[in-house]
């Protein structure tokens, strides 16, 4: 096997290497995760809101107090 063979070998490795983004890196899972979390803490400041609680309610209340 000649030099230049093995220099084109070790360049096409390097490319795939460099190229390949099969899956996330453990700072885009930990970025995913903190935005994740921010996500559900806003999300449950929004829904255990007094507004939205006694919306859901007067809904179910009226809903199970029908007179078919």
């Amino acid at each position: 096997m000649s030099l230049e063979t093995m220099l084109d070998d070790v360049k096409a490795r390097l490319t795939l290497l460099a190229v390949d983004d099969a899956g996330m890196s453990t700072v885009e899972y930990a970025i995913g995760t903190i935005a994740a979390a921010a996500f559900g803490a806003i999300l449950y400041t929004v829904v255990t809101g007094d507004s939205i609680v006694s919306a859901l309610t007067n809904i179910i209340s009226r809903a199970l107090n029908t007179n078919v």
